[in-house]
């Protein structure tokens, strides 16, 4: 055991947030899948909690391998991945296979592999905008040295991911705002582009309220009114979810004794929270709250450890990028915002996802070694 633990490096205490967060995913993913296994599996209850760990212990494989890697060597291949991206995310818009009328996901021809084409590009913005404000330091106030290299890139990600997933656009878009003003690029800059990114919103929102009901913009338009009350006829999946949560009390229900998992669809996924909190009640629900933000703050620790602005930066960025999306899958549980379909990273029943994730949190591991190393080495400041 000990012998195991010392080839593990990087942050111990985000390690451990992981192994909580998965072990709560398998219970609850155990406990909500079970309608699911009646509807596709003939009732073997056990078939999704196999899969599921499979890709858990996956996913945690390649957060060890991740995390090895010296992680400058993620900014030489993030100019690769957003090259990679941009065709990527036009070929879901076309030929993406839909689900609830959105073209999220791509599939790789021979291993016939499935994805969200958004998840990889999400990764390799973020990594890049890393990469290029570093490279700018000497320039990062300057409109066209600095900041338009970096603002670029950011719309036409953000703008290609957006038809067919709003919500993940947004939680980007947000994410990048955070690394440009950690990066100390020109306020006045950053101020106007939030503005205009408003501006361009509210436009978004009255054309979409003003274009014939068709595809995506049936889903966005009931989502709306669902939230703001104007249609109770479908607010189905906000009711059970209220309903889970007001049932779970402080304690809970205790595990596997969910009742409303046979009412609320994506219970396995999207409205995961609410089956933990009906489950293991208010308390459970503040453990997996506190689980990212401690993930946050280790995050931000790293970053002011790091002795390089590309590791600052990365490990600032993706931290925040998982915490944010984290908390806008729970705020939806709760009905504090509409319904997005936003998974609850290391909670959620998936696959591909989950390894992005796992992806994203060995980065920041990685950069956490590095961090140790150095502080065991006296200290020392690197450029990258």
């Amino acid at each position: 055991m000990r012998s195991i633990l010392q080839k593990i490096q990087g942050d111990k205490v985000i390690w451990a947030v992981v192994l909580v967060l998965s072990l709560f995913s398998l219970l609850a993913v155990y406990s909500s899948s079970g309608t699911l296994a009646y509807r596709f599996q003939s009732g073997n209850t056990e078939y999704y909690l196999i899969k599921h760990f499979v890709i858990l212990v996956f996913g945690l494989l390649l957060m060890y391998l991740t995390h090895k890697i010296k992680y400058s060597y993620f900014s030489r291949l993030s100019q690769i991945a957003l090259y990679i991206s941009v065709p990527l995310l036009i070929a879901t818009l076309f030929i993406g296979e839909s689900i609830n009328d959105a073209n999220r996901w791509i599939t790789l021809p021979v291993i016939n592999l499935s994805f969200q084409s958004s998840d990889f590009a999400k990764l390799a913005l973020i990594t890049y905008l890393a990469r290029i404000m570093t490279k700018k330091q000497d320039q990062i106030k300057d409109f066209k040295s600095a900041f338009l290299p970096v603002i670029l890139p950011v719309f036409i990600i953000c703008g290609l991911i957006l038809p067919a997933n709003f919500s993940t656009a947004a939680v980007l878009f947000a994410t990048c705002v955070v690394i440009m003003f950690i990066g100390r690029l020109n306020t006045k800059y950053i101020l106007m582009m939030v503005g205009a990114g408003i501006v361009a919103l509210t436009i978004f929102i009255v054309v979409v309220y003003n274009m014939p009901n068709k595809g995506r913009v049936v889903t966005w338009k009931q989502r709306i009114e669902n939230f703001i009350g104007k249609d109770g006829a479908n607010t189905y999946q906000s009711d059970q979810a209220k309903i889970a949560i007001a049932s779970g009390g402080l304690l809970g229900k205790m595990p596997g004794n969910s009742t409303q998992r046979n009412f609320l669809p994506q219970a396995f996924s999207d409205f995961i929270y609410a089956i933990i909190i009906e489950e293991y009640g208010l308390i459970g629900g503040i453990i997996i709250v506190l689980m990212y933000l401690i993930l946050l703050f280790r995050g931000i620790r790293i970053s002011n450890k790091s002795p390089g602005t590309f590791g600052a930066l990365l490990a600032a960025g993706l931290s925040f990028s998982l915490v944010f999306q984290a908390m806008i899958n729970m705020a939806v549980a709760v009905n504090l915002l509409p319904v997005t379909g936003q998974p609850l990273p290391l909670v959620s029943m998936g696959g591909t996802s989950l390894w992005f994730t796992s992806l994203s949190i060995g980065v920041v591991l990685s950069v956490s070694r590095y961090v140790e190393d150095n502080q065991e080495e006296g200290g020392g400041y690197a450029t990258v």
